[in-house]
């Protein structure tokens, strides 16, 4: 996950003013606020986001398993990505301050930091995984947090909206 968070910086710093250019744009705001809405409204019930179960992961299982140091690092990697829009705001404003400094080692020692203090996270996860047999299960309260992220999440996407329009103007 570290090298995979530390390429990410590197073509950060590489990229420069662009990546900042590509954040400030107003069709970036825009797509950001619709995706916020449509997010917000699925989590307010008004429609349902099926996730399909793919298949390729199926019959991947089923052929040549890696084991050993290579399994761990292709594991490791995909969960860098699985866990990459959980940390999608963190993510985006290290970035982009990777990006102004343009210096690629600053940019993937400060990715790769950042990655460990990730996988730290997953290893107290992993370490106390039957303290999470003790959360409640999911009820009335779970639908009442959800209906309020889901008007959070409508909130954010109206403020990229405004801004994307104040942008144009």
């Amino acid at each position: 996950m570290a090298v995979t968070y530390a390429i990410l910086g590197a073509v950060a710093a590489l990229s420069g003013k662009l990546f900042g250019q590509i954040q400030s744009n107003p069709w970036a705001y825009f797509v950001i606020g619709n995706i916020c809405i449509l997010m917000g409204l699925s989590m307010l019930d008004v429609f349902a986001l099926l996730v399909p179960t793919p298949a390729f992961i199926t019959r991947m299982r089923s052929k040549k398993r890696t084991g050993g140091i290579t399994g761990g690092f292709w594991v490791g990697a995909a969960s860098g990505l699985v866990m990459g829009p959980c940390m999608a705001p963190v993510l985006a404003v290290i970035l982009s301050y990777a990006a102004t400094r343009q210096n690629v080692a600053f940019a993937s020692g400060l990715m790769f930091v950042f990655a460990c203090g990730m996988g730290t996270l997953l290893i107290m996860v992993g370490t106390f995984a039957g303290l999470l047999a003790g959360i409640p299960k999911s009820g009335a309260s779970m639908v009442r947090i959800s209906r309020l992220f889901g008007w959070i999440m409508l909130g954010a996407g109206e403020y990229f909206l405004i801004n994307a329009g104040m942008l144009w103007v």
